[in-house]
């Protein structure tokens, strides 16, 4: 008769309880690719697939990751017809991919006329934490897992700018209050109503801090504790920079059909410029220097894992 404690540390969840280096870098499967145009796309994706399996190699045996199985894949999204595993990583073209895998999962005809609301509030798609560990276990392991990723402090003002420049009825008075309440010396009373008005120097106050007034959010949370790089071995990693020929090229990897591409719209905000470099640099200039340095810092393992250059 095995012991509670014998039972547990043979379930399949005690392999994440400790480190496990991510197994060796299965080749892509290229059968369905059509077509001589992608070879720079694919040579740039083997490169990165090298990259990121040599830091995490590196990375891992220095570091022990003890974290819950169910916790390292819930911000996955499962579309089981085309077997397609993506975390998401906000701020990097997640709201057009989630209406990519509504059309690859039947739910919609067309990736254009599918509303930013019926995306993320609307419940269509399931995420991997939804099944047994027997389902999480077996997707993990058969399906083609895909991340995309994007310069961090672009990333970062990108997402600053959605939530706290625009009218927004739950990040002004959930995040905005508290930012302001505490990073705002001599705040007025409307502002400390609202929480409208956040600077860009009060979020990143509240960034760094490590008794934040309030939680992480989603929106600028590491990607490195969103999807897990090293623990969950992507198969594709796609980048925002060069978003529609990657989203493009993985499409055709798993079958896509013919006439589905990645669209080309921006989902909010539509007429504002894209957060680029010179963008940001306009926003690191009302940091310190050593605002700028902690912020990098902040975000350094993101810029290791994924070969961005540090600003």
């Amino acid at each position: 008769h095995l012991s509670d404690q014998q039972k547990i540390s043979e379930s399949p969840l005690s392999r994440f309880r400790g480190v496990y280096l991510p197994p060796a870098l299965h080749p892509l499967n290229k059968t369905l690719v059509k077509g001589g145009k992608w070879k720079d796309v694919d040579s740039a994706q083997e490169k990165r697939r090298s990259f990121l399996h040599d830091f995490c190699k590196k990375y891992n045996s220095r570091k022990k990751l003890r974290t819950h199985l169910v916790h390292l894949v819930s911000r996955i999204y499962v579309e089981d017809r085309h077997k397609v595993l993506y975390c998401e990583v906000p701020k990097a073209g997640c709201s057009n991919w989630k209406r990519v895998l509504m059309v690859l999962n039947g739910l919609a005809a067309s990736a254009h006329n599918i509303s930013h609301d019926d995306v993320h509030y609307g419940k269509h798609l399931r995420k991997l934490d939804s099944y047994d560990l027997k389902g999480i276990y077996t997707r993990l392991n058969t399906y083609t897992k895909t991340i995309f990723v994007r310069d961090p402090m672009e990333r970062l003002v990108s997402a600053f700018r959605d939530k706290f420049e625009h009218p927004n009825s739950y990040y002004h008075p959930v995040f905005g209050r508290a930012i302001i309440k505490k990073y705002r010396h001599n705040a007025n009373e409307e502002a400390l109503k609202t929480g409208s008005g956040v600077k860009f120097k009060e979020f990143i106050q509240y960034l760094l801090d490590s008794h934040r007034p309030v939680g992480m959010d989603i929106h600028w949370e590491q990607v490195s504790k969103l999807c897990y790089p090293c623990l969950i071995n992507y198969d594709f990693i796609g980048k925002f920079e060069t978003l529609e020929e990657d989203a493009n090229y993985f499409l055709q990897l798993v079958g896509a059909p013919a006439e589905l591409k990645f669209p080309k719209f921006k989902d909010r905000h539509s007429s504002d410029e894209r957060t680029s470099a010179e963008v940001v640099r306009q926003y690191l200039k009302e940091l310190s220097k050593e605002e700028r340095q902690l912020t990098y810092d902040f975000y350094y393992l993101d810029y290791l894992m994924f070969n961005y250059t540090s600003p």
